[in-house]
């Protein structure tokens, strides 16, 4: 990590309001387009990279310079946003580890979309997906998480993880299958 970043983390420990103007300024573009992502509304993402930002200078303390800082903030934010959506009764539906299949990652780079589908198609898709499996496909394609971080994150285990996601990729490329005489092929 830069020297310039540790010293602004250190200033914001001892409570140095500018450092932590500073720190905010750097991040808070990024972190709202990642709550952005998750509930879809501006207001509502404002809310949440507020909260994430009094939570992380709060327990600014527990920060070990393990991971980058904004991997350590990113990761607050979407677990604030996971919390949201959560309080507004789009539960996270358990499933049971005995339903659960292993899935095999030998196919895991054979799930290809056309080339003429946008990006913006591929989006809409993944927000049509049940929440299930939509949120393990943001934090795995879109955010980048492994499957031990998305279960921490999530609080399901590693093959649920894994699971939802081939599920969700199944999901997400029969939506962006191409239609042809107004049906699928």
């Amino acid at each position: 990590m830069k020297t310039f970043q540790i010293d602004i983390i250190e200033q914001c420990k001892q409570n140095d309001r500018t450092a932590q103007i500073k720190l905010y300024n750097q991040y808070c573009d990024g972190m709202f387009a990642v709550a952005m992502r998750f509930v879809k509304d501006s207001m509502e993402a404002e809310d949440i990279v507020q909260e994430a930002f009094i939570k992380a200078f709060a327990k600014l303390n527990q920060y070990k310079a393990e991971v980058t800082f904004g991997a350590w903030l990113k990761r607050i934010v979407i677990n604030k946003c996971i919390d949201c959506l959560k309080s507004k009764k789009q539960h996270l539906q358990e499933l049971e580890e005995v339903h659960l299949k292993v899935v095999d990652d030998t196919y895991k780079n054979e799930w290809l979309v056309e080339d003429t589908i946008t990006l913006d198609e591929i989006k809409l898709a993944i927000q049509k997906l049940p929440d299930k499996y939509r949120y393990v496909v943001m934090l795995y394609l879109v955010e980048g998480y492994d499957h031990q971080e998305i279960s921490e994150i999530l609080n399901i285990s590693e093959v649920a993880s894994r699971t939802q996601l081939s599920r969700g990729k199944s999901k997400l490329k029969e939506q962006l299958k191409p239609l042809k005489n107004g049906t699928r092929y």
